[in-house]
């Protein structure tokens, strides 16, 4: 049951006790399976209309964090150099890959750090607090000074910012993700948790839409000496607008799931081994691919398919577009054919097709092929993308949703999602690029195993819609 957030003046909005004519009043707000029954012209419209607005509420903060996380990635190939300034091209893209890469193995501390607040005290409190830690990092990115003003504390620096980033990315996830699939109406669950990665997506696609109208009204020289840094105070901004739109948000806890002794333990949820691998196993090759075809994908198309960089943002501003605005189709079709198909479909598909499609993409005639090729690739991926963070929260009980949620998908993420980019020009820098192909196959195989050895959500579920 859902409990009102303090912001709402009903019901009571004074927490605490008060005295009144000898007696002790408990002014406590009362949740809304205690109070009387109010007349309600059309509960399903009602419940509609909350749900759409909590998605809203919730999916901007998901947009900023994912903005301000991704803006690093597409603005590296500016700033590398600024940071890193011994060494080729290939050399300086490592080093901020590496960084990069860090920021993600931050994860696993944010998720526990933040999915124990989630489970705790509130999905509600955990998001907000992680959006501020985002908005902090961004912040810090956007005012460094670089190698040439203060030397080795550069890198050092923009390591701390990174960290403080995959830190709080960390516990946005699982919080977010919990919390998008346990507001969801029944029935359209797979619909509605698919808005978590269109705002994922949003996040990467606004920040390359920012770097093209930089790239318009830039130089090169004022790209790589100023213009960089513009993407991290907007998203630094937008953070702040994201805290309002969250404060208002109701709770999805209840007081008894937030009192439960196992409630945001590891304990918890070493009790449910064969959810946690399952997870483990399908987050594995989902985040190693749909890295290998967003983020890494720029520097793909740049290094080996020789485009150039304008061109190669113009491809993937398209890409993600379109990516984007089929998430709620196929989560949508997971609500027919159940998730655990759904996710099926996906591993036979990213096993099958990875070695052809990165062959061809690094051999992409013309821009035109390259979007095709690129856009084939993450249709493929939409069978978990859309489902992504639904499909492990069904797997969990309340009080253990969001850790359990946020802690297995940051692991196998960190390991796996995080290292892409490294892995794949540690790979070209050592002469053998294809191996990475198969590497990520390989990957995908297990999650094909993973999905396929799962229990069925509809029938053994923790989040079933009632019959």
């Amino acid at each position: 049951m859902f409990t009102k957030s303090r912001r709402h003046p009903a019901p009571m909005a004074i927490s605490g006790e008060m005295a009144l004519g000898g007696a002790t009043i408990d002014t406590r707000p009362m949740p809304y399976s205690e109070l009387p029954a109010a007349p309600a012209a059309d509960p399903v419209q009602a419940s509609r209309g909350r749900t759409i607005r909590a998605i809203v509420c919730a999916s901007s903060g998901n947009l900023v964090e994912w903005f301000d996380f991704y803006a690093y990635s597409f603005t590296a190939l500016y700033f590398a150099s600024a940071f890193f300034p011994k060494g080729d091209a290939t050399s300086q893209l490592l080093n901020t890959a590496a960084i990069f890469a860090l920021g993600f193995f931050m994860r696993p501390l944010g998720s526990w750090l933040f999915g124990r607040i989630a489970d705790k005290r509130g999905r509600r409190t955990s998001m907000m607090v992680s959006v501020l830690m985002m908005c902090f990092g961004s912040l810090m990115v956007a005012c460094l000074p670089t190698y040439s003003s203060i030397g080795l504390w550069a890198p050092a620096l923009l390591l701390v910012a990174r960290l403080i980033q995959g830190l709080s990315v960390g516990g946005e996830y699982g919080t977010s993700a919990t919390y998008m699939s346990e507001i969801a109406v029944a029935g359209k669950r797979g619909f509605y948790a698919s808005f978590q990665y269109v705002t994922l997506i949003g996040g990467q696609l606004l920040a390359v839409l920012l770097l093209a109208v930089l790239q318009q009204f830039l130089s090169l020289d004022e790209m790589k000496a100023w213009g960089w840094r513009i993407p991290f105070v907007v998203g630094a901004a937008a953070a702040v607008v994201a805290l309002y739109l969250r404060s208002a948000l109701v709770e999805t806890t209840t007081e008894a799931s937030r009192a439960d002794k196992s409630a945001g333990t590891l304990r918890g949820i070493l009790q449910h081994p064969r959810a946690l691998l399952t997870v483990l196993g399908y987050t594995a090759g989902g985040s190693l691919i749909f890295y290998t075809y967003t983020t890494y994908m720029q520097k793909y198309l740049v290094n080996s398919a020789h485009m150039d960089t304008k061109t190669v943002t113009n491809v993937m501003t398209a890409v993600l577009f379109c990516f984007m605005l089929i998430q709620p189709l196929f989560g949508w079709l997971s609500d027919r054919i159940g998730r655990r198909s759904s996710m099926i479909c996906f591993g036979i598909v990213g096993t099958l097709s990875t070695v052809p499609l990165m062959t061809a993409i690094g051999h992409a005639g013309s821009p035109l092929m390259a979007f095709v090729l690129v856009l084939l690739a993450l249709v493929g991926a939409s069978f978990y993308t859309s489902i992504s963070g639904l499909v492990k929260a069904e797997m969990f009980p309340p009080q253990i949703r969001a850790l359990a949620v946020g802690l297995s998908y940051a692991i196998g993420n960190a390991s796996f999602g995080g290292t892409a980019e490294y892995v794949a020009l540690w790979f070209k820098s050592s002469g053998s690029e294809a191996s990475f192909f198969w590497y990520v196959t390989i990957l995908a195989a297990v999650a094909l195993v993973a999905s396929w050895s799962m229990p069925d959500p509809r029938q053994h579920g923790y989040m079933r819609d009632p019959a």
